[in-house]
C-alpha cells in the first residue's frame, strides 16, 4: 500500500527474529515505502533523527520518529500524525510560509 488511509494516524514498526537475525516487519518495510516514494520530506529536527513529512494526497503532517533509540541504527520506525500546531511548536521553521 503506497498511501495512508485517512484513519490511520501511527504506523509502528517493529523487527522480527529471522533465523536469529532481526528484520524489519511489514509496517516498517511500509513505512520506508511511504518516506521514500509518497510523503514529501519537508526537513528534519536539529538532532536529524526526526523527519517531518506532508502527504500529498490529503495534506497532513507525519513525523518520522525512532522509539527505541538505545538499539542499533535507533530501531524500528514509527510513522506519527502531527497536528499542525504540534508540528508548528517541533519544526516551526519547516512550516514558515
Amino acid at each position: 500500500m503506497t498511501n495512508i488511509d485517512s484513519s490511520e494516524t501511527i504506523l509502528a514498526g517493529q523487527w522480527v527474529l529471522e533465523k536469529g537475525r532481526p528484520i524489519a516487519d511489514d509496517v516498517s518495510r511500509r513505512i520506508f515505502s511511504l518516506t521514500s516514494s509518497h510523503l514529501v520530506k519537508l526537513g528534519s529536527d536539529p538532532s536529524g533523527w526526526d523527519v517531518l513529512y506532508r502527504d500529498p494526497n490529503d495534506g497532513r503532517l507525519w513525523e518520522l520518529i525512532y522509539p527505541q533509540s538505545e538499539l542499533h541504527g535507533g530501531g524500528p520506525p514509527t510513522l506519527r500524525y502531527l497536528t499542525t500546531e504540534n508540528a508548528k511548536q517541533k519544526y516551526g521553521e519547516l512550516l514558515a510560509p
